[in-house]
């Protein structure tokens, strides 16, 4: 989901068939994140364990971090070209 960083190497037309299969993703990561977070509370209120639920809340953040940031990459990266034509 997130293999590729060298986003100026890529063509326009790349760049944008990656966004729109990353737009598609949105969804999933979302219930992704959710999903951890939901895990994380009932970790914490059936007394799993403190540092399982941080782990849980922090590797959920990660997720929507790192998906969220390459969505912003790509997105800058199709502004940057549409502006210098």
């Amino acid at each position: 989901m997130f293999e590729t960083k060298d986003y100026p190497k890529l063509t326009l037309e790349e760049l944008v068939s990656k966004e729109k299969k990353m737009k598609s993703y949105t969804i999933l990561v979302a219930f992704l994140c959710g999903a951890l977070m939901g895990v994380a509370v009932w970790a914490a209120t059936h007394k799993w364990g403190f540092f399982k639920t941080v782990m849980l809340m922090v590797f959920s953040f990660f997720i929507g971090n790192k998906y969220s940031q390459a969505l912003k990459d790509i997105q800058a990266e199709i502004g940057r070209r549409n502006t210098e034509n």
